[in-house]
């Protein structure tokens, strides 16, 4: 099966508040918003630019939609495309949602995560206005 990525567009920030947190109103800004709250902590992904400067966060990353849906009784997806990263050493954050994946790489290994994906038969492809 090939998997097939879509780079989306912009810079994201995963951000981390307590556990006991309010949902702040600048994690919904932007096309892509992640929210998970544990019982140890409060983690939001979202546009990088909406991040208030005094909130503990990773900057810089960029997102890979996988096209979906991919059915709840498919095994091994996720680890497929996260081998083929951690074979070059790529640091990855993994989401998953009802429908799909979305993985997250840093700017700074965007083209190196990308060639990783297409030597292991992924394709790739930019969003309109991805923002390289």
């Amino acid at each position: 099966m090939t998997l097939r990525f879509r780079l989306l567009g912009g810079s994201f920030a995963v951000a981390r508040l307590d556990a006991s947190a309010t949902i702040p109103d600048w994690s919904n800004r932007g096309a892509f918003t992640s929210v998970t709250r544990t019982p140890e902590e409060l983690s939001i992904v979202c546009d990088d630019d909406a991040v208030p400067a005094d909130v503990r966060a990773e900057r810089g990353w960029r997102a890979l939609q996988l096209e979906g849906p991919i059915a709840f009784e498919m095994t091994g997806v996720a680890a497929r495309f996260t081998a083929a990263l951690a074979a070059r050493a790529i640091s990855v954050f993994v989401i998953s949602t009802f429908d799909t994946d979305y993985l997250l790489v840093k700017a700074t290994a965007l083209d190196a995560a990308i060639a990783a994906l297409r030597d292991d038969g992924s394709e790739v492809t930019d969003a309109p206005h991805a923002g390289r």
